[in-house]
C-alpha cells in the first residue's frame, strides 16, 4: 500500500491532518469500548497522539492510494456487513416461513458471512504493536 502523499485525511470530531504527516496509528481499546472505535494518531510534528473518532483501517484506507478494484472491494466488504446486520435482526417467525415458502436459510447465510467477515478481522490482525 502506498501512502499518497499531502491527501488531507479526515479524523473524526472536526479533524483533518495531511497524509505524509502521519506516523503511525494504534487503535485505542477498553472495557466499554470494542476495537474499531477510536484510534489514537501519531503524527511527525506533534509530541501526543491525536484522538481520531474513526478506525486506524478507515483513516489508513483514506491516507492510501487505492485501486479502483480495492474501492470495489470495500464496497463489498460494507455491503456484505450491511446484510449481515440485516440478517441478524430477522425474526425467527419470519426465518421459518423463508424456509419453508423460499427455501431460503437465514441462519446458513449468516453463518457463512461471519465466517466471510471472521477471515478478514484476523487478516489484518497481522501487523505488531508499533508504540509499545
Amino acid at each position: 500500500m502506498e501512502i499518497k502523499p499531502g491527501r488531507m485525511v479526515y479524523l473524526g470530531y472536526g479533524k483533518y491532518w495531511r497524509s505524509d504527516a502521519i506516523v503511525g496509528l494504534r487503535p485505542i481499546e477498553s472495557e466499554n469500548r470494542g476495537p474499531g472505535q477510536r484510534t489514537d494518531v501519531y503524527t511527525a510534528s506533534l509530541d501526543e497522539p491525536i484522538i481520531a473518532s474513526r478506525s486506524e483501517v478507515a483513516i489508513l484506507r483514506d491516507m492510501a492510494v487505492a485501486s479502483s478494484e480495492e474501492f470495489r472491494m470495500q464496497e463489498a466488504r460494507e455491503v456484505m456487513g450491511d446484510m449481515l446486520d440485516a440478517l441478524d435482526d430477522v425474526p425467527d417467525v419470519l426465518r421459518r416461513v423463508l424456509a419453508t415458502e423460499a427455501q431460503f436459510d437465514v441462519a446458513a447465510w449468516v453463518r457463512r458471512l461471519k465466517a466471510l467477515t471472521k477471515v478478514e478481522v484476523e487478516a489484518s490482525e497481522g501487523q505488531p504493536e508499533l508504540f509499545e
